[in-house]
């Protein structure tokens, strides 16, 4: 069940590093100069435990939430017990763009490590679309930027072998982490066990430990204990690449 956190030490968003960029950015102002230093009171806050679930399929809600930090994933339930894992997601996503017009979501999302939510109404939220120019212009781009991943993972899933899916994933949640945060010594924070990455790309648990053995034996990556140190980033690349 997610909770309601009290924030007694000042609004969070006025130091949050997400507030420069994306659609957070365009909604509540890129920098704290000229932006509101008062919480809206559309504006609410959630702490969630790993493992929780954050939507759950079809069920109507009537807020939209962004993750502040922490990490989740959007997925589908399947009627024969298995899942499919649709997209990860890092601190400053939307848990998805197209909630602000989905009322009753077609997915699920659960967090992945502990986390916490900002939560909009999204009566509001389609005010600003409405009326604020630069925060619909950013979530355009989220859209799209949806589409075209999960076009890329159609085609990853579809036509391409277990190393190749799995060097695929590493590649695009290493872009995405080096787009937010600061990168040293080609060390990544990926919080994923074998089962993720098999519900991501399709595989089984074991054939995932099996790729990941291979990798480490060609010297590619070490990925242990959530973090993925890549060891040959040009090999990585020619693998996991869509072209």
């Amino acid at each position: 069940m997610v909770r309601v956190v009290s924030m007694k030490s000042g609004w969070p968003c006025v130091t949050c590093p997400n507030r420069a960029s994306g659609v957070c950015g365009a909604l509540l102002g890129k920098s704290v100069e000229g932006a509101p230093q008062e919480q809206p009171d559309w504006q609410s806050y959630y702490g969630v435990r790993a493992g929780e679930q954050l939507i759950t399929r079809h069920q109507p809600s009537e807020k939209v939430f962004m993750l502040c930090n922490g990490w989740a994933f959007r997925f589908f339930q399947l009627a024969n017990g298995r899942r499919q894992i649709l997209n990860f997601l890092i601190p400053g996503d939307l848990i998805s763009a197209v909630t602000v017009f989905e009322e009753r979501p077609h997915f699920s999302a659960q967090a992945l490590t502990k986390v916490r939510l900002s939560a909009f109404l999204r009566s509001e939220i389609r005010v600003q679309f409405a009326e604020n120019s630069d925060f619909s212009t950013a979530l355009a781009q989220s859209c799209i930027s949806g589409i075209n991943d999960a076009d890329a993972l159609m085609t990853s899933l579809g036509q391409r072998s277990a190393d190749e899916r799995i060097a695929y994933l590493f590649l695009h949640l290493m872009r995405r982490i080096a787009a937010r945060n600061v990168v040293r010594d080609q060390r990544y924070r990926i919080p994923l066990k074998q089962q993720h990455i098999a519900d991501a790309v399709g595989l089984t648990p074991e054939h995932v430990s099996r790729v990941l053995s291979q990798f480490r034996e060609r010297n590619l990556i070490e990925f242990s204990g959530g973090v993925l140190h890549v060891r040959d980033a040009a090999e990585l690349e020619r693998i996991g690449a869509l072209t």
